[in-house]
């Protein structure tokens, strides 16, 4: 099968690869389908995730049909599945919390990252009968395929452990793919003004058919202090993953208030507890569990939330180095999402 491959140094190629088999009773191996590129797999190609070695199939993202599955994955072939970008032995005692992103016995998030991943014709699928779900045929791949990591990493790392309540004053820092799901999913909570965040001016447009206010990082602290009592955010979500934008989030949020950390970091970020001591400010990081995946896709079908207006491009399996090359430079592309698709 062909596969796109890393090769160490930056270096990646759509390259041949052996082809994956069940090597379990709890694997399937799916036709991957549609599959998309996370700014995870950026954080890779720049050498901070030294866990990934030459030689590994990137991506964690799919929608695929199954193949060959396990006797214990419930499983047939045919099946139409999301495949989650953590996976779970479900035994463990944090998967037993349903913290399946700190899984050890094997899961956590390994695909594109310690075991082959899902940027590729075919892909083994660990511990699938947790780590796949069944889709609805009304549900179309490109849509279903968010559902696999932004709109659990947002909903979880983001709105859920930022504590969004009704009538929070949100700000998401950041207005790329993880960050404009962190509008939608704060929408769900009815929060009184929701701001984005952005100096890129092509994701501020893209930002603004969610958000109450968008407004370049220079001006985010003018706008929250015009806003009610002037004391900052409620909640903050940090969806960029840089120093600065860590640190700008600590400067808008209000005593009292959470930040939450969603973006990968590659560098350390300053953490200033001279000023934000005093204020009984909570900060949380994560890696995402995925526990709400299923409810999530419940939302989707019942029309509650709609991320669909996040793929902006679309292109072949065949064509993946090309959709690297475009997602990586989104000041120029204006790229949110990609979708990569079997022909």
């Amino acid at each position: 099968m062909k596969a796109l491959v890393y090769q160490g140094n930056g270096g990646k190629a759509w390259t041949t690869a052996p082809d994956p088999a069940v090597e379990g009773p709890r694997d399937a191996v799916i036709r991957v389908d549609t599959a998309t590129i996370c700014g995870t797999d950026l954080h890779i190609l720049k050498g901070d995730v030294p866990e990934v070695k030459p030689g590994r199939i990137l991506g964690h993202e799919a929608v695929g049909t199954v193949v060959d599955a396990g006797a214990a994955t419930g499983l047939a072939e045919g099946d139409r599945v999301l495949a989650s970008c953590i996976s779970g032995c479900g035994s463990c005692d944090y998967c037993r919390r349903g913290r399946y992103g700190q899984c050890r016995n094997g899961g956590g998030w390994i695909l594109g990252h310690l075991i082959d991943g899902v940027q590729a014709e075919y892909a083994r699928i660990p511990f699938a009968d947790l780590s796949t779900h069944r889709l609805p045929a009304e549900v179309p791949d490109e849509v279903a395929v968010l559902f696999a990591d932004i709109m659990p990493t947002s909903y979880e790392v983001g709105v859920h452990n930022g504590r969004v309540r009704p009538g929070s004053v949100v700000a998401v820092v950041g207005a790329g793919p993880i960050g404009l799901a962190a509008l939608l999913c704060s929408r769900l909570y009815s929060p009184s003004h929701l701001i984005a965040i952005d100096p890129a001016a092509s994701r501020r447009v893209a930002a603004d058919r969610i958000a109450d206010s968008v407004v370049a990082p220079e001006d985010a602290e003018d706008e929250l202090r015009r806003l009610g009592d002037g004391l900052g955010a409620d909640v903050v979500i940090e969806a960029v993953g840089r120093p600065e934008a860590f640190e700008l989030c600590t400067r808008l949020v209000r005593p009292g208030g959470h930040v939450a950390n969603v973006g990968v970091h590659g560098a350390p970020a300053a953490l200033h507890l001279e000023s934000l001591w005093i204020s009984d400010v909570t900060i949380t990081t994560g890696l995402v569990d995925t526990w709400s995946t299923p409810e999530l896709l419940r939302m989707l079908s019942g029309r509650l939330i709609d991320p669909a207006d996040l793929v902006t491009h679309r292109f072949a399996l065949t064509d993946m180095t090309e959709a690297y090359d475009l997602f990586a430079d989104p000041a120029s592309s204006g790229a949110l999402k990609v979708t990569l698709t079997r022909t």
